[in-house]
């Protein structure tokens, strides 16, 4: 995910984006597909959108470009998929913060220069990216965006004058960088995928008939009909030409630090990122809730979506029947990307509603992903009580929030995490539950079944890049 570099006043939990690019050997046009598997990354952004094509076997600079602020349906139609006329193409699915939030940062983002043209989509977020930024500024750099995407695509371009290869140009641009990106470049003949050495944020491969696809989650294959490959390792970049598939791994083989909220929240739960199950992840976690934080109840229920995977572990290692007692208004964005905290708190109650005749008069066990702030956290505990609960039991599907994310989580400062100023008791109280449980850190790595290393730096603090001495991840208004 882009991230804004320059430091603004409130900041709040933000997610991801979603990259994805294709390449159709057999010089179908792309476009359609693009917006499909974004249609399918929806969650990972949902503020702005876009997708640039090109043909391949065409002139230079021959790129077409759809971009926009909203939903990837509100932004495409019909007849504008039907004009963009291209072999190979990136699209990219957007959550930014309110002051980000404009159409010059949305992405993909396309630049013209001797070479051709260089389409880059990124997720991510670099902890270096004011060096660079300054950097490139004293040599002669015009940036047109606040963006740190466009310092990525500014050094790929000035890298691809010096090196014979576009995949070249990648990787020494790369090798600059520091913290966390999954990239998606089309140059005028190749599609290339980058993955930032710790594998932060998740990138995979897939293949329909003759093209190829490079996507954030696996989801976005299902929906197209495309075959998953493998996923990009780590530190490991690949160029897709009409020979194939070509890895470089140069820049792997230190330590991996897998994001672990993707596994507890961020991805779709019918995923696979690194051969783990998402869905299974989040099964796991509820389990382990029923064993380390067991409670007296009628019904098990889960905080729509990402809630209910684990409500399900939980009833299944307790025997407590899981019920779905909340109807979700699926028009309804994520409630932490509202630009302001009255608007975020307003919109729970439009997003959520509590059936009675499930809850009334029953001891309730709630199971979410997170705390941040406990506002919203007690809403929601709210509408349970209103609608007859008798008890609300609350349990979290990860860790208390203790520190800030420097590599695409919009985790707030530490001053602004409930967690990191008060006592489990203490936030029970605020929230207005009758007892409250987190997953304890110590068990984060059977989310993964124990086969991959992770990132778990905003529970603990042990971050595995130095942070930045400099806070470049701006503090955002919710």
């Amino acid at each position: 995910m882009d991230k804004q570099i320059k430091h603004n006043n409130d900041s709040g939990l933000g997610e991801e984006c979603g990259v994805f690019g294709m390449y159709d050997l057999d010089g179908t046009d792309v476009a359609s597909s693009i917006y499909y598997g974004l249609f399918s990354l929806q969650h990972r952004g949902q503020e702005s959108c876009g997708i640039a094509v090109s043909r391949t076997d065409g002139p230079e600079r021959n790129s077409s470009v759809c971009k926009g602020m909203g939903l990837v349906n509100e932004v495409f139609n019909a007849q504008q998929l039907e004009n963009m006329h291209g072999d190979i193409g990136v699209g990219h699915v957007r959550y930014s913060t309110a002051g980000a939030s404009i159409a010059e940062n949305t992405q993909p983002l396309v630049l013209n220069y001797i070479k051709g043209t260089l389409s880059v989509a990124h997720n991510g977020n670099l902890v270096n990216a004011l060096k660079l930024r300054r950097e490139l500024e004293l040599n002669g750099a015009i940036f047109q965006t606040s963006i740190d995407s466009e310092v990525i695509a500014y050094l790929i371009a000035r890298e691809r004058l010096k090196a014979g290869r576009a995949e070249e140009a990648v990787k020494r641009a790369a090798e600059r960088l520091q913290g966390a990106y999954s990239l998606v470049v089309a140059s005028p003949r190749k599609l290339i995928g980058a993955r930032d050495p710790f594998g932060f944020r998740p990138l995979c491969i897939g293949k329909r008939g003759n093209a190829y696809i490079l996507a954030s989650e696996t989801c976005a294959l299902d929906t197209i009909g495309a075959d998953f490959i493998r996923d990009v390792k780590p530190g490991e970049i690949v160029a897709i030409t009409a020979d194939g598939i070509k890895s470089d791994m140069g820049m792997a083989g230190g330590r991996t630090a897998r994001c672990i909220f993707e596994y507890i929240y961020f991805a779709r739960p019918d995923s696979y990122i690194d051969g783990i199950c998402v869905h299974e992840s989040r099964l796991t976690a509820g389990k382990i809730l029923a064993q380390t934080h067991p409670a007296d109840a009628d019904i098990v229920t889960g905080v729509p979506e990402s809630g209910n995977a684990a409500a399900m572990g939980y009833a299944m290692e307790s025997g407590i029947p899981y019920s779905a007692a909340f109807v979700k208004n699926s028009y309804v964005g994520r409630t932490f990307i509202k630009p302001k905290q009255s608007a975020r708190e307003s919109s729970v109650m439009v997003k959520l509603n509590a059936l009675k005749s499930v809850v009334d008069g029953k001891r309730v066990i709630m199971i979410d992903d997170s705390i941040v702030r406990g506002t919203t956290s007690a809403r929601i505990v709210k509408i349970l009580k209103d609608a007859g609960a008798k008890e609300v039991h609350v349990r979290i599907s990860s860790p208390p929030f203790l520190y800030p994310c420097y590599f695409g989580t919009d985790i707030p400062s530490s001053g602004q995490l409930i967690a990191y100023n008060h006592t489990v008791d203490e936030i029970c109280q605020l929230i207005g539950a009758d007892s409250l449980g987190y997953l304890d850190a110590s068990r984060l790595g059977e989310l993964t079944g124990g086969r991959l290393d992770y990132c778990s730096a905003c529970f603990s603090g042990n971050y595995p890049i130095e942070p930045p001495k400099e806070d470049i991840r701006g503090d955002y208004e919710r």
